[in-house]
């Protein structure tokens, strides 16, 4: 099968590999029918951490399942399904509580990979959903955004507890700060503020319910916060980026007893002590539990109340894989769809 590999910083080739098969008796084997390139993906296509030797890309998938373990219960061959970033059992007492992508069995999809024609998907009755009839090309869209980027968006608008009278903050104006603000207007809030200096990416950003747009950043860009709320800042948060930049130019933008939730995949960022405390607000952030949202999002998207996979700009078959990675790096691209 064709599948997407990571060589070194910059070199992303595709290549036949083998084909997955069952290898323990909860998995599922999916026939991916799209994937995409994530944000994420491009901190090892910039060389940031180690890159040890060649690597399988990508954790975002929908597909169509092809086998099933003997012990899968839920999940049958031929059901369209979405599944998490994050494989888990849906049981143990982390999951329970809602944090399904720190489960105690947890498996990274992305050492799997999924931008790929043929995944293995472990713990599957815990990590897939099916999806009930057959999704058109804009579903499929929206179903794929799903995966991680709308579920991730969504986890981080809850985090910052962004609902009714609610001003939010969003920082970062890549796929999943947009996806907070598609989250944040769904869950009520009166204010939305985008902090981009991107205009096609300001007016995906209005079109998914900002109602600001501010082009500052770092201090300026806290006190133009300051400025549209009386002096004291929104009372949510979204830091959706991951640096020492945005995490703080979140947690200054938020008022004393706000909520800041950040789902940047952090690099190198250091929060001070001293600064922290005085802040007075509250962080809550990390891996999504996008499985937590999964089920909702779906009959969301379903019924037509939300349409996320607006986020995807460019659309190419897989064999140009790597004009993905470059177009997102260069950022010409806000979210790259890979068909197969």
């Amino acid at each position: 099968m064709r599948a997407v590999i990571m060589h070194a910083p910059g070199d992303v080739r595709v290549e036949d590999v083998e084909k997955p098969v069952i290898e323990e008796p909860t998995d599922a084997v999916l026939r991916v029918t799209m994937s995409c390139v994530c944000g994420s993906d491009l901190w090892p296509y910039r060389g940031y951490g180690e890159q040890n030797g060649p690597a399988p890309m990508g954790h975002e998938y929908i597909g169509v399942v092809e086998a099933v373990g003997d012990e899968v219960k839920n999940i049958a061959v031929g059901d369209f399904v979405v599944g998490s970033f994050v494989a888990s059992d849906n049981t143990c007492e982390i999951c329970a509580a809602g944090f399904q992508s720190r489960c105690v069995h947890q498996v990274m999809m992305g050492g799997i990979g999924t931008q790929a024609e043929y995944a293995r998907v472990p713990l599957a009755d815990g990590t897939l959903v099916k999806v009930d009839g057959e999704p058109t090309d804009a579903q499929a869209r929206s179903l794929l955004a799903a995966s991680d980027v709308l579920g991730t968006g969504w986890f981080a608008a809850v985090a910052a507890e962004a609902g009714p009278g609610k001003t939010v903050a969003v920082v970062g104006d890549g796929a999943v700060g947009l996806m907070a603000i598609l989250a944040a207007k769904h869950l009520g809030a009166e204010r939305i503020v985008a902090m981009s200096r991107h205009a096609d990416r300001q007016a995906l950003a209005r079109r998914f319910g900002a109602t600001d747009i501010v082009e500052e950043r770092g201090d300026e860009g806290v006190a133009k916060i300051k400025e549209l709320t009386g002096g004291l800042g929104a009372h949510s948060s979204v830091e959706a980026v991951g640096t020492q930049e945005s995490m703080m130019q979140a947690i200054q933008s938020t008022r004393p007893g706000g909520h800041v939730g950040y789902v940047g995949v952090s690099h190198d960022v250091s929060l001070d002590g001293r600064e922290l405390f005085i802040s007075t607000v509250s962080l809550l952030g990390g891996p999504a539990p996008v499985r937590r949202f999964l089920p909702d999002l779906v009959d969301l998207i379903m019924s037509g109340e939300i349409d996320p996979g607006a986020v995807f700009d460019l659309t190419l078959p897989i064999e140009q894989a790597a004009e993905g990675y470059k177009a997102m790096d260069e950022r010409r691209a806000t979210k790259v769809l890979l068909t197969f």
